[in-house]
């Protein structure tokens, strides 16, 4: 008799019509209730998170991604787009709402990106984690190993994106990874391995899962894993994963496969080849050739190129971007009350040096730091000097006695 007193606050089933009831100060709940409470309460958190993702989209749509980049890196403006398009879409499919009657499923399209050293790869990554602030990270994939070898796991990839996000998981589930090096973990012949490659063809079968979208469990600190150790669960289904490498040689592997290309009757109706710039013309199968498998090829569905900088482009880069080196600089003998100023021959002759050492836009910071560390070391100690003119003859002076200018040129 007492059971059947005992009633649900909420629904008011009995105690012997429900699994169980959890008696409160004032009233009772049943098991029932707390489901669908629990239901309401993870639809309504969800909801605010993909409002919170929409406003963040709606105010930026690709053409407008593309203009924040402009401000930030010079040219490389198909890459820009692929980027613009591929980041916008990957946060629209976050807001999607689905029901039962709707079958679409938008995919997650990874991006990868081929271009040589210093031409902006990390960079393009870098500020388009900026503009949407959401949690990004930089991981190398030259110190990943197999599990079990001396290395890193592929796991402590999210690790690192974990304290980016400051342990908050559902920010880290719809960060973005930038994964460098990626040409680095090729497989060394075109057979498959019959042994462990250890830090080649076993990372990239590693890097499957995480790529395609499951639970990982991740160790919060990073390193290895070990049994006693508390991991955490991340989804990786909503993580967009850009990789990136300057796939040193693969323009032997294009210009082989292009010359096989033009042979037969279409051959007069071939475009001209840019030989300058063979990375413009590279597709999946030059990437596999290199040395990616297949299965990860699949997985990075967007595949860009950035072009070689000309010294137009690397010009721009000293002076144009808000975070220009010679802003810098500037900025720099500012905050000690000095003015500092370049004549433009000086700004040729540092984008002359970056061309013939081949550094592409890394290079341009090397040469300055040659020609202004004498200034950065003197001049913050003399009181008197409150301006600082950099001519040629001063440049070509310190770059002269600075170790860079002995370098041989490749």
């Amino acid at each position: 008799m007492e059971n059947e007193q005992v009633k649900c606050s909420f629904c008011g089933r009995s105690k012997n019509e429900v699994d169980v009831m959890i008696a409160g100060v004032t009233g009772h709940i049943c098991n029932h209730c707390i489901t669908q409470a629990q239901n309401i309460v993870s639809e309504e958190v969800t909801g605010q998170a993909n409002k919170e993702i929409e406003n963040q989209i709606q105010l930026l749509k690709p053409k407008e991604i593309k203009t924040h980049l402009d401000e930030y890196v010079i040219g490389q403006d198909e890459a820009k787009k692929v980027l613009s398009v591929a980041v916008y879409n990957h946060y629209k499919r976050l807001t999607q709402k689905t029901t039962v009657e709707d079958e679409v499923e938008i995919e997650k399209s990874n991006i990868l990106l081929v271009g040589e050293t210093g031409t902006g790869k990390t960079l393009l990554a870098k500020t388009i984690a900026k503009i949407l602030h959401v949690p990004f990270c930089i991981a190398d994939a030259t110190i990943l190993t197999e599990a079990g070898y001396v290395g890193e796991d592929v796991e402590s990839i999210l690790s690192r994106l974990l304290q980016a996000a400051d342990y908050n998981v559902e920010a880290a589930e719809r960060g973005i990874v930038f994964i460098d090096e990626i040409d680095k973990i090729a497989r060394k012949s075109d057979n498959a391995s019959i042994t462990r490659d250890v830090s080649g063809e076993g990372v990239q079968q590693a890097l499957l899962k995480l790529l395609e979208g499951s639970v990982v469990n991740v160790p919060p600190q990073g390193g290895r894993k070990h049994p006693e150790q508390k991991l955490i669960a991340i989804e990786t289904k909503n993580i967009l994963f850009v990789c990136g490498g300057a796939f040193d040689g693969i323009a032997r592997k294009i210009a082989n496969r292009l010359q096989t290309q033009v042979i037969g009757y279409k051959s007069s109706e071939q475009e001209e080849i840019d030989e300058d710039n063979l990375l413009q013309y590279i597709s999946p199968q030059d990437v596999k050739a290199f040395g990616l498998i297949p299965e990860l090829i699949g997985r990075l569905p967007v595949l860009s190129h950035l072009n070689p900088l000309s010294k137009a482009a690397l010009r721009r880069i000293l002076t144009e971007p808000k975070n220009s080196i010679i802003k810098q600089y500037v900025k720099l003998f500012e905050m000690d009350d000095i003015k500092l100023s370049f004549d433009k021959s000086v700004l040729d002759f540092i984008v002359d040096k970056a061309v013939e050492y081949k550094l592409g836009a890394r290079g341009l910071r090397s040469i300055c730091e040659a020609i202004m560390l004498d200034a950065m070391y003197e001049i913050p100690s003399d009181k008197k000097q409150k301006e600082h003119k950099v001519t040629l003859s001063y440049a070509k002076n310190k770059f002269k006695k600075a170790k860079m200018s002995s370098l041989k040129v490749a």
